[in-house]
Parts: C-alpha cells; sequence; structure tokens
C-alpha cells in the first residue's frame, strides 16, 4: 500500500512568513560592570568589563560554530550598552550588522537602577507565591512589573518571528530572556507570573521550531560551555 501523502499546508497568510524550519538562540550578556561594582542592573546602561568582552568573543565563536555559513541569520539586541557590545562581536563573526531592539531591554528597576544592590535590597518587596504576581510592584520608585516587561517583550518576539531568516540570534538580558522563552512557546501572558530559566550571564538557550510539525523546542537552556 502506498504511504499516505502528507497533507496539504495552509496557505500562507498574507504579510507572514511561512512556517519552516528556524532556529532561534537566545544569549544573556556576559560579565558586565554593574556585576562587578555590586549595583542594580536592569536599566542602568553598564557596558562589560575586559572579562566580559573576552566572554562576548567566546560567545561569538560558539554561535560561528554551530551557524551553518549558508543560514539566512540576523542578530537583535537589546540597545543598553552591554548587550549591544556582545552583539557587535556575535555580528562580526557571523557577517551581519545587528539591530538593536530597545523592547529586548532588561526590566527597569527604576530609581534603583545603578545604585548599590544593598539600597534595592533595603526597599525590596518580594512577589507574593500565590496571586497576583504579573503586577506585583517591588518596591522601588519606578519600577517595572513582571507584566509590563512581558508585554514589550511578547511584542519584540511577535515581530522577530515574523522575520524571514533561518536562524535568529537574540541578545538580551538574564529576566528578559526568561519571558523571551515564555513567548516562543506560546505561553499566555497572563500564565507568565511564575516562569523564570536558569539562564547565566554569557549563556545560549536554544530554540528550534522543526520543518514539518512546525512545533517549538526548548532544546537546551542557559548553556555556557563555551565560557569554560
Amino acid at each position: 500500500m502506498d504511504a499516505a501523502p502528507h497533507p496539504c499546508p495552509a496557505p500562507p497568510v498574507p504579510g507572514q512568513v511561512p512556517p519552516r524550519e528556524r532556529t532561534v538562540s537566545v544569549v544573556t550578556h556576559p560579565e558586565a560592570t554593574h556585576h562587578v561594582d555590586g549595583l542594580v542592573g536592569g536599566q542602568f546602561d553598564s557596558t562589560l568589563t575586559p572579562r566580559g568582552e573576552r566572554q562576548a568573543a567566546a560567545l561569538a565563536r560558539a554561535l560561528r560554530d554551530r551557524i551553518e555559513t549558508s543560514a539566512r541569520v540576523a542578530v537583535v539586541a537589546s540597545d543598553l550598552q552591554r548587550t549591544r557590545l556582545t552583539a557587535a562581536s556575535i555580528g562580526a563573526a557571523l557577517g551581519v550588522e545587528p539591530t538593536l531592539d530597545p523592547r529586548l531591554r532588561e526590566k527597569s528597576y527604576g530609581e534603583a537602577g545603578g545604585r548599590p544592590q544593598a539600597w534595592l535590597d533595603a526597599r525590596f518587596v518580594p512577589p507574593p507565591a500565590v496571586g497576583d504576581r504579573l503586577r506585583h510592584h517591588d518596591g522601588a520608585p519606578g519600577t517595572e512589573t513582571r507584566l509590563d516587561v512581558a508585554v514589550r517583550v511578547y511584542d519584540a518576539m511577535t515581530d522577530l518571528l515574523a522575520r524571514d531568516v533561518d536562524e535568529l540570534v537574540v541578545v538580551t538580558h538574564g529576566f528578559t530572556a526568561g519571558l523571551v522563552v515564555a513567548a516562543w512557546i506560546g505561553m499566555p501572558i497572563e500564565a507568565a507570573g511564575h516562569v523564570a530559566f536558569p539562564v547565566p550571564s554569557g549563556s545560549i538557550t536554544t530554540l528550534r521550531e522543526d520543518g514539518f510539525f512546525h512545533n517549538r523546542a526548548v532544546v537546551a537552556v542557559g548553556d555556557v560551555a563555551h565560557l569554560r
């Protein structure tokens, strides 16, 4: 008996890129000055340390080794210095000019940004174990809620996943990266109150969509083997 034919694909929606096999590499920036100075990061515009610059070069080599030269590639980063510099190193290795998207910035800690971590710790209000964690306010004036960050990150990912590329590299921050993954798997924003992934600085999280079923997999989370 002949094998059953594959089902006919649905016609493409005008203006949308048809689903196909693709990989998204979510990169968290490596060591930055606020890490070593004991300062609150968030949207405080710290830069990479010399060690962070070396780690960015290691990230770039790792991505160059795993991405085929024939692939269509885009590199998109938060516009803060530490992610911008990381993306520049990656872009140079891949022969791609990075683009910047402020929607991929880290969560803002408002007035706490750039202050000693102890200043925030004295004012920090931890989120509840249950209840409305999305709209919880951490205590420092001007702090974004988790919902604030999720709305802009989900919006960014909707645009980025419409790009006609085989390989998408997203250079962002630790808190934000978790919401990038949540958007990738289609988690509703209202369900993202507890979502978190172990993504240390300088890590690569690999997401992949297969070319037939178009399932979106989380292949590897927070890989730092390249830093060793």
